[in-house]
Order: C-alpha cells, then sequence, then structure tokens
C-alpha cells in the first residue's frame, strides 16, 4: 500500500517525469503539425513563383497562346501548375472552369477556398503587349494538406511509443535511484531487531552526510546506554557497603550515642557524595546530540544567575573581542560548566569575578580575587573528591565533574594564579576533536 500512497517519493518522481515527458512530446507534436504546414506552404509558394517566372517569359515571347491546351486534354496531364491570365478585360486559362477563379490585387502568395477546392495562387502583375495584366499560378494544396496530415498523424503515433518508451526508461531510473532507501530500510529493520549496530550502505553522495549523522547517533546512544550501566553498576558497588553499615546500626539495639550518630551521618554522607557524583556525570550529554552549541545568551543568564546567588560579588564579562561567541558543548553540558566554575569563583572570590571569553581557539578563562591554591597543590585540582579546604560545604565533585565533561569534547582544564591574586581556571575547546 506505501507503495502506491499519494506521499510515495516513487509516485511522485514518477507523475513529474511523466508529466514532464508528456508535455514534452506533445508540445513537439503540435510544433511539428504548425511548422510542416507553414514549411510546406513556403515551399510550394516559392515553386510558385518560379513557374510565374518562367510563364511570363514565355507569355513575352508567344502571347496568350502560350497557355493554350492540346486538344483533347487535361490540365493535370499537360501542366503540373494551373493558370489563368487576364489582360485586356479577357481570361486566359488552362482551364474553362478555371475563367471565374476570382482575383485579387495583392501579389504574392495567397491560399483561397474555390469550389470545394483548397488552391495555393500566386498573383504576378506584369505589362503584356503595352496592356496591364495579371497572371494567377496555381496548384490544388489539399490533396497536400491530406498527405501532411497522414504524416502528421504518423510521427503522433511514433511520439506516443517515444512517451512510453520514455515512461518505461524514467520508471527504471527512479526504481535503480531509489535501490539505496529500500537498503537503509533493510538495515534499520535489522537495527531494530539487534541484528546490526552500525549502517553501512554504499549509496549516492545525497545520502551520505545522513548516513553519517545516524550512525553518529548510534554510536552516541550506544556509549551513553554502556555509560549509564556502569554508572549504575558503580553506584550500586559503591554505596552498599555504607547503606550496609548504616542499617546495621539502626537496627541494633544499642543506643545512638554522639559517636555513633556521627559514624551514621558519614556514611549517609558518603552515600549523598556517590549519588551526586553519578547524577551529574549522567547529565554530559555529550557533542554528538542536543544543541549543539551554547551561546552568549546562556552565559549571560548564567551571569545574571549568580550576581543574584552571591550579590555582595561583583560578576564582570569581558567579551569585547566576541561578536558572536559560541561555546562548542551541547546546552546542558555549557550550561553545567558555566555553573561549576561560576559557583566555584563566587565561594572563594572576596569581591571581584572576571569572565574572558576568546574565540580562537574557544577559550572560557575565569578569574577571582580570593586566597587563591598554593602552587604545588594545582595539580590535585580537579581530582575526585579532593577539597582544599573544608570550610565550605559540599563533596569535591566540582571540578572532577568539569574535568570529565572537557575531556569528554577533547578539551582541557588548566589552573593557575589569577592576576587579581585568586584562581585563575582556563578552559580550552576544540569544535569535532572529541574522541
Amino acid at each position: 500500500m506505501s507503495r502506491f500512497s499519494r506521499r510515495s517519493l516513487r509516485l511522485r518522481l514518477l507523475g513529474s517525469l511523466g508529466i514532464a515527458a508528456l508535455i514534452v512530446v506533445g508540445s513537439t507534436w503540435v510544433l511539428h503539425g504548425l511548422l510542416l504546414d507553414q514549411l510546406a506552404r513556403n515551399f510550394l509558394a516559392d515553386r510558385l513563383q518560379q513557374e510565374s517566372e518562367l510563364v511570363v517569359r514565355r507569355l513575352r515571347l508567344e502571347g496568350p497562346s502560350a497557355l493554350s491546351l492540346p486538344p483533347d486534354s487535361s490540365p493535370a496531364e499537360t501542366f503540373h501548375h494551373f493558370y489563368q491570365l487576364r489582360t485586356n478585360g479577357r481570361v486566359y486559362a488552362t482551364h474553362d472552369a478555371l475563367e471565374t477563379l476570382p482575383t485579387g490585387d495583392t501579389e504574392g502568395a495567397q491560399l483561397l477556398q474555390w469550389r470545394d477546392h483548397r488552391l495555393l495562387l500566386w498573383r504576378t502583375g506584369l505589362m503584356l503587349a503595352g496592356e496591364p495584366a495579371t497572371l494567377t499560378v496555381g496548384e490544388d494544396f489539399a490533396g497536400i494538406e491530406r498527405g501532411l496530415t497522414r504524416l502528421h498523424w504518423w510521427i503522433g503515433a511514433a511520439a506516443m511509443v517515444l512517451l512510453l518508451l520514455l515512461i518505461l526508461l524514467n520508471l527504471f531510473a527512479v526504481n535503480h535511484a531509489l535501490r539505496p532507501f529500500g537498503r537503509l530500510s533493510r538495515q534499520l529493520i535489522e537495527l531494530q531487531r539487534g541484528e546490526r549496530r552500525r549502517l553501512d550502505i554504499k549509496t549516492v553522495s545525497e545520502l551520505k552526510a545522513p548516513i553519517a549523522q545516524l550512525n553518529t547517533l548510534l554510536d552516541e546512544h550506544e556509549r551513553r546506554q554502556q555509560r549509564s550501566r556502569e554508572s549504575l553498576a558503580n553506584l550500586s558497588h559503591a554505596i552498599r557497603t555504607p547503606l550496609t553499615a548504616v542499617m546495621q546500626a539502626l537496627r541494633s539495639k544499642r543506643a545512638l550515642d554522639d559517636q555513633r550518630r556521627k559514624q551514621i551521618l558519614a556514611r549517609l554522607d558518603d552515600i549523598d557524595e556517590k549519588l551526586e557524583s553519578e547524577l551529574r556525570h549522567s547529565r554530559i550529554a555529550g557533542q554528538s546530540t542536543g544543541q549543539q552549541h551554547t551561546g552568549m545568551a546562556e552565559v549571560i543568564s548564567m551571569l545574571e544567575m549568580f550576581r543574584t546567588l552571591y550579590p555582595d560579588r561583583i560578576f564582570v564579562l569581558d567579551d569585547t573581542a566576541v561578536v558572536d561567541f559560541r561555546i562548542p558543548l551541547e546546552r546542558q553540558d555549557g550550561m553545567e560548566m558555566l555553573g561549576i566554575v561560576l559557583d566555584n569563583a563566587g565561594k572563594w572570590a572576596r569581591q571581584r569575578v572576571e569572565l574572558t571569553l576568546l574565540p580562537k581557539p574557544c577559550c572560557l578563562r575565569l578569574e577571582d580575587d580570593g586566597p587563591g591554591v598554593p602552587d604545588i597543590m594545582l595539580e590535585r585540582l580537579g581530582q575526585r573528591g579532593v577539597r582544599l579546604d573544608e570550610q565550605h560545604r559540599g563533596h569535591g565533585l566540582g571540578l572532577s565533574i568539569l574535568s570529565q565533561l572537557t575531556e569528554r569534547y577533547g578539551g582541557r582544564v588548566t589552573y593557575g594564579r589569577s592576576r587579581l591574586g585568586g584562581l585563575r581556571v582556563e578552559i580550552t575547546l576544540h569544535p569535532g576533536s572529541a574522541p
């Protein structure tokens, strides 16, 4: 049923090509008829003109007797054309019936309907024996028209055969061109059944880009599925021990003193850390999915949000060298990255936080005027669970997530001393360089 659906590409192509072929062949046939008729008229008129010039020369030598017929002969037997001469009030013709042929003042070719005959005439004015005269040379055009009509219809029959041949060729060409779609459909069914992991089709160039994008999405889906399984396995393994310890403590008949309460809270804090780590890690989409960039609107929106969260801090955006800055990260990942670095700077800054955007290569530089980090400790930043100061609440996961996120996109994070005195975080991203 889908093969003949009104939305079928095959049907649309065949219909369009068939209509185009019909218009071309039909127009050619009509033009052939018009041009053939005009060509025949011009050819015969030229021949009549030449005949007229020959007769004029004979008339000037022999007089009107040049148009007389031998006894018992017909015009068709004696002359290829018929003639009529009008001079000095008299009419001479190759046949008596032609003496009543109407005349006209216009010289040249004329098509005339006379007594069930369709005649093509050529009139020429001349001087004969000092008197003006009019010579008419003509030919019956009806027979020629009948021959032209038969020829035209034979050409029409040949055009119909050609049209059918064109339709068959179009059918073959369309079916051949649409074969890649059939292979694509079969491979998609195999993909759905789990019989293949990627699409592998040798096809036309117009389909290569969509198939490559589909394969990229399939690879990304497989990676995310694998990452989800690993995250669930890691989470299950990580929280089993602390959760068992908490359950045993709560099932114990011993009273909960301060020491045991602190132990339980420490275990629960470990569970909370594991859950937050895995949840934030699972939100990393990767560059093959979603919106492929984070624009200036998102950057400004995040700055406004942190200005509200940290009203005693000044968040400054330096984008003087940027016209239309775009971070080559999926939008959710870009917002996550900005949130991590801005939140970290907002916590530690004394008063000022500066964000600088550099387009080539894409680079974000965040600096604050906080206490900073000793040089010997900079290389430990970004390691999972590392906290260099315990005065702020957290698990030390933010910069670890930042490192994982930038690595996922083939970028890098570097830490150093800020010119404001605090920490400088510099994120460099290269579009399309993710593994």
